[in-house]
């Protein structure tokens, strides 16, 4: 199949063969959570995870500034470009969950996964726009809490990001999409937007 159609569409692929079906169990969440409206079921994952990064671990992170006054770094009126920059990730974050929860007809985690493979939007230019938004956030949280704690997490959050996509999500992509998602990866970087050829 070639990404140079799929780069401007969006089309259903069915699993690699050699995949594994599902267990049982996991088939009843999955027809369950489809009774739930998509959009809902999008947004309340969406809060949840934000809430937790930034807001459960930047809490913690930010307790290092708090109980260790030597490594807290004020930068004064730079913390503006901290809101900035969390503000365009954020808006990033949104429009390109919103891309891949309405061209893939599913959400972005694993247990409710998109059925159809999108290689358009954002996804033209880069493979993760998502994770690379996530880390994004928390580095513009970390400027605008002018917080050294709360770099270390964006620092942390990088590798975690990559060994994330690497060891996990990219396997399991390649068993749903099969030789697609592998073109797809030869085409698009996966960190680093790229301006996307013809």
């Amino acid at each position: 199949m070639d990404v140079g159609r799929l780069c401007g569409a969006v089309v259903s692929v069915a699993p690699a063969s050699g995949s594994t079906r599902r267990p049982a169990e996991a088939g009843r969440v999955s027809r369950w959570l489809r009774r739930v409206p998509l959009g809902v079921r999008m947004g309340l994952y969406g809060a949840a995870f934000l809430a937790g990064v930034l807001g459960g671990l930047a809490y913690l992170a930010y307790q290092l500034d708090v109980h260790v006054r030597a490594w807290h770094v004020e930068i004064g009126w730079g913390r503006l470009v901290g809101v900035v920059v969390l503000a365009v990730f954020l808006g990033l974050y949104v429009y390109c969950s919103w891309q891949l929860t309405h061209r893939g007809q599913g959400a972005y985690v694993e247990f409710d996964p998109p059925s159809r493979f999108v290689a358009d939007g954002p996804y033209r230019w880069v493979r993760n726009p998502v994770a690379s938004c996530v880390v994004g956030m928390v580095l513009g949280e970390a400027i605008a809490l002018s917080s050294t704690g709360v770099f270390l997490l964006f620092a942390a959050g990088m590798v975690l990001a990559h060994l994330q996509v690497v060891l996990v999500e990219e396997p399991l992509l390649r068993k749903r999409f099969g030789e697609a998602y592998e073109e797809y990866c030869r085409r698009v970087p996966r960190w680093v937007p790229r301006r996307p050829g013809r």
